[in-house]
């Protein structure tokens, strides 16, 4: 089966959508298919056309940014080439190209599968809300076009005003989560490099460092941790500096954070590779997604922690909660509220063990090849259908 994948953003940019499109498109290329993704060349220093892990890459040029998107004029035509060579199309959302993509698709009588993977909300501005409506609405004319729209969980969708307008075409399918295999003397080791003491108490943040993320709430309830545990620190792993759109707001919170890097309760670790990820959670005590509205639709990396032993501490989401209540292993605290997540993360402390039984079966339902094949076998009913 030929697969073409229309999403904005694909590696070397890093967020939760960018990980889950790649581990798929991985997947699937493992179980005998073509996979081609589309996207853009958000940098001019990326080739136009490659391939990596087996998987091919097209990079539409970009003639100019808007907030967080791209504008690309030669998406459409160069979509129109490649459903000539392709059985299905599947597209990530949100998504500024994709109604073109699938109206193409739909001419061509190719199938189209769309995940929906969140709600885009921008940072407040009337500019920003015109952008918000703008994507919101041709989204919409991109679902209209789709045969079926999967999410994580129904718990997202039933919260989603976008994905309720199409409740009949929707299917939940668990995101693919996978991670390298380390050594116990590899993990130490990480450790020993990034000078942490054994006994110090470690609380985890992996993300953009973006403002829908809830970076202050972490930021606010470490005061009160530090009363409790004072040789606590945080450690922040992915990209924090020049972040699209975030530069702000980075600005904004740079003078506190500063404060505690000097004190040594803060350690940016930068953008991790996934072998250095599978180091990382192992070293952590809690994990925290301190996020703030519904742009996070699950949280990957909760599912993450939770396959090394580790406990999450989630906002109060729709599907960002999932993990923990599915698994047991974590809090969930009030969305924005800094003293809750000080209270959960000294219950955790103190009873750390409660937290963590069990954690050896959670992988078993997210490997990439067994989310692979219900996307197969989601392609193929489409398939038979058309």
């Amino acid at each position: 089966m030929n697969i073409l994948v229309a999403i904005t953003y694909y590696r070397p940019h890093m967020s939760g959508l960018t990980i889950y499109a790649e581990r798929l498109a991985k997947s699937l290329v493992k179980r005998g298919h073509i996979v081609t993704i589309l996207t853009s060349r958000f940098s001019p220093d990326l080739p136009m056309y490659e391939e990596m892990d087996g998987v091919k890459i097209v990079r539409a040029p970009v003639l100019v940014r808007i907030s967080k998107g791209v504008v690309m004029p030669s998406f459409g035509f160069l979509s129109g080439k490649l459903l000539k060579h392709h059985d299905v199309v599947h597209l990530h959302l949100p998504q500024f190209d994709a109604v073109r993509v699938a109206v193409r698709a739909r001419l061509r009588r190719k199938p189209v599968v769309m995940t929906y993977h969140c709600d885009l909300q921008l940072p407040r501005g009337i500019f920003n809300w015109i952008v918000n409506q703008i994507v919101l609405l041709l989204n919409n004319l991109a679902a209209v076009f789709s045969d079926t729209i999967v999410t994580y969980t129904r718990d997202y969708a039933e919260h989603s005003r976008f994905a309720m307008r199409f409740k009949k075409k929707l299917r939940v399918i668990n995101p693919p989560v996978d991670l390298p295999a380390v050594q116990k003397k590899e993990i130490a080791s990480f450790r020993t490099t990034h000078n942490h003491d054994e006994h110090h108490p470690i609380i985890g943040m992996a993300a953009r460092f973006a403002s829908e993320k809830g970076v202050e709430i972490l930021l606010d309830a470490l005061e009160v941790i530090l009363e409790k545990y004072p040789l606590t620190q945080v450690w922040f792993a992915g990209p924090y500096e020049n972040i699209i759109g975030e530069q702000a707001y980075y600005e904004r919170l740079k003078p506190q954070i500063d404060k505690y890097v000097s004190q040594k309760h803060w350690k940016f670790l930068g953008l991790l590779s996934p072998q250095e990820m599978a180091l990382f959670y192992p070293n952590l005590d809690i994990l925290t997604i301190p996020s703030l509205n519904s742009t996070e639709a699950f949280g990957l990396i909760q599912i993450e922690a939770m396959m090394n032993g580790v406990p999450s501490i989630a906002s109060n989401l729709p599907g960002v909660r999932q993990p923990v209540i599915r698994h047991g292993m974590g809090e969930i605290i009030g969305i924005g509220n800094s003293q809750q997540l000080a209270r959960a993360v000294n219950k955790i402390m103190q009873n750390r063990a409660v937290y963590t039984k069990n954690f050896q079966k959670i992988a078993e339902q997210y490997t990439p090849d067994s989310v692979a094949k219900n996307y197969e076998q989601l392609y193929r009913e489409l398939l038979d259908q058309s």
